[in-house]
């Protein structure tokens, strides 16, 4: 009798932790894009891929258009330990590694490629881990997001012709600090909110990957794109560090794979579809503006570099020389 009592409750303890690793995880994704943009199609297809491969145990739900808030104040909720994932970019980490902002940066990057090797470098690796202190773990950071271009009423092709032009740009320092050095005056305004800053004139321009600019439909207010190309981003899917810590290996390890897949299908999908929304903007009458003086522009946010005493010393030279390995 004893020895099937004792059976019965290893039995039942057995069931039990069974139960526990069975349990059905829900992690909320958040982003403040459209859904036609190949950043939330990238978000879908990993939470398909992800629930596929758990036998459904994972369900990964994405919310766009700042459903959960917007990009800095998920970035705080996943810090504090809600279990959310979040689209953003290197520029909003910096509020909490100021060095990973680095990427952000005007002109550093040409090539998706580039990037890649930047991910592999010692540097990359060494703030990655920093980034983990702060309380982020980066479940993708190869994400192409796009070159950045302006929509106005009026040709750039020049710093000087941007030159008291209010421009909308995200309430993060690389983005303020680079257009001013453009001569520009930039404006926070949350994304949601850009549309409708542009219809009442509150901003005259707006900048962002053609992506973005197609699904927020600002086509509607402003006919022309100039080509500036002044940053070549790139997105990063955080989650909280101490979560993920406590999610089971398998879990862990199908999250990390499936982003990385995901981070590769987002730029093939970014590359892909460049040529369609070009036509798309042209159909609906949007004047493109490709003959702008990108060396005179380049010249114009070399000094970005230096107004972040917060970096590391030679923080722009060491990427540079990563980027030439």
């Amino acid at each position: 009798m004893k020895r099937w009592i004792a059976f019965m409750v290893a039995a039942a303890a057995l069931a039990s932790a069974s139960a526990a690793n069975a349990q059905e995880i829900k992690i909320r994704f958040a982003h403040s894009l459209s859904a036609t943009e190949p950043a939330h199609l990238a978000a879908e297809f990993f939470a398909k891929n992800v629930a596929t491969r758990t036998n459904g145990r994972v369900q990964i739900q994405v919310f766009p258009g700042e459903q959960l808030g917007p990009g800095k104040e998920v970035n705080e909720m996943i810090r504090q330990g809600a279990n959310v994932m979040n689209i953003t970019d290197p520029g909003y980490l910096s509020d909490f590694v100021p060095d990973i902002g680095v990427l952000n940066g005007p002109y550093l990057i040409k090539d998706p490629k580039d990037y890649e090797r930047l991910l592999a470098s010692d540097w990359y690796k060494a703030t990655e881990k920093k980034l983990e202190a702060a309380g982020f773990k980066l479940i993708m950071a190869n994400g192409f997001f796009g070159q950045r271009h302006l929509i106005s009423d009026k040709p750039v092709r020049k710093p000087e012709d941007m030159a008291g032009m209010t421009v909308r740009v995200p309430p993060n320092t690389m983005w303020i600090e680079t257009f001013k050095a453009m001569g520009a005056r930039p404006t926070t305004v949350q994304w949601s909110e850009v549309y409708s800053a542009l219809q009442q004139n509150v901003v005259a321009a707006a900048e962002a990957p053609l992506g973005s600019l197609w699904g927020s439909k600002l086509h509607e207010t402003r006919k022309t794109i100039s080509m500036t190309g002044h940053f070549t981003a790139f997105v990063m899917w955080p989650i909280n560090a101490r979560y993920f810590e406590k999610l089971p290996a398998d879990v862990q390890r199908i999250l990390l794979e499936e982003g990385k897949k995901a981070g590769d299908e987002m730029t093939r999908l970014t590359l892909e579809l460049q040529n369609d929304y070009v036509g798309k903007f042209k159909a609906a009458g949007v004047t493109f503006v490709e003959d702008v003086d990108t060396a005179a522009f380049q010249a114009a946010t070399a000094p970005v570099y230096k107004v972040f005493p917060k970096w590391t010393a030679g923080l722009h030279e060491t990427v540079l020389g990563a980027l030439r390995k």
